[in-house]
């Protein structure tokens, strides 16, 4: 594993994080997972499980599949989907 490899870094999720998937589904991160290596190369970074209310389940998502979740309220209307993507 090289110390330089854009990869190798913090994850961007903490356990109890609120965060968006899906596009509109609202979900908290209940286990993170490090970058998986094999052979010395990353073939997956960091992926989390994330309990998705709409669901009632756990589901599992790569880090770029996930935002931050940056309003208060269950599900977000058009408008709010517009002001959080802007």
């Amino acid at each position: 594993m090289k110390e330089n490899d854009e990869n190798i870094r913090r994850a961007k999720f903490l356990f109890g994080d609120i965060v968006v998937v899906e596009g509109e589904n609202i979900g908290v991160i209940v286990k993170s997972w490090g970058p998986t290596i094999r052979a010395g190369k990353v073939v997956r970074g960091y992926h989390y499980e994330v309990y998705v209310r709409i669901y009632n389940a756990i589901k599992e998502y790569d880090e770029e599949d996930i935002e931050r979740y940056r309003v208060r309220h269950k599900y977000l209307s058009e408008e709010e989907l517009e002001w959080q993507n802007s």
